[in-house]
């Protein structure tokens, strides 16, 4: 579903990524561990197309991302790349059920079916009685099952998750990671998850470890 090959990053003289290759099968879920400035999250954002490398290439279900225009990129990005980060990143204004619309309403699909496809993953999530509550009436776990409802809507081959867990706590961590699993299993997503927490990395199907820009 996923392949990297010999993808390079640096910020200035700073080399974060040093050829770094990577695989994932479909409906695999990998964790990526290592310590703070290991490059995790440059990397996660390179393989979902936030970020250019300076060299390599990325591969999503046999398409070439950085080869497309721009406008092309944004358009496979909607459709078929998932986003979930460790702030919720969800619109105060809006309602759980809203929050989860928007980005099938920026595809243009329909809003009827829109709001049925929220509801369904709302009530997947654990939220079906919580429809009508805005973020401020939520618990951080409860934000972060909305966010992860709203990055599977367009129905993604792939979620990547950059920290999903890092503000909640132990007993949240382990349902939110969880909740990854049953998403995989029900809808045969990809799960990319970078965390620092080995615990919860060893629950997935691999677990890779970061040093210096490098696995290891």
């Amino acid at each position: 579903m996923i392949k990297a090959e010999s993808i390079e990053k640096s910020f200035g003289s700073l080399k974060v990524l040093k050829g770094i290759d990577f695989e994932a099968d479909a409906a695999e879920v990998v964790s990526i561990v290592g310590a703070s400035g290991a490059g995790k999250s440059t990397l996660l954002q390179i393989l979902g197309s936030l970020s250019g490398p300076d060299s390599g290439k990325v591969f999503i279900n046999g398409t070439d991302i950085f080869s497309l225009s721009p406008d092309e990129l944004s358009d496979f990005r909607n459709r078929h790349i998932g986003f979930v980060f460790q702030s919720h990143h969800l619109l105060p204004e809006f309602s759980a059920l809203e929050n989860v619309m928007i980005p099938a309403l920026i595809a243009h699909k329909s809003e009827t079916q829109t709001r049925k496809k929220a509801i369904e993953l709302l009530t997947l999530t654990g939220l079906g009685r919580r429809l009508s509550h805005k973020p401020s009436e939520l618990s951080g776990g409860e934000q972060q099952r909305v966010a992860i409802a709203r990055a599977i809507i367009n129905e993604p081959t792939v979620l990547f998750a950059d920290e999903p867990s890092g503000n909640l706590d132990s007993a949240t961590k382990r349902e939110i990671h969880q909740l990854f699993f049953d998403l995989r299993d029900r809808l045969g997503i990809t799960v990319i998850i970078v965390t620092h927490d080995h615990d919860l990395a060893k629950m997935s199907d691999r677990m890779l470890e970061m040093r210096d820009g490098q696995f290891v």
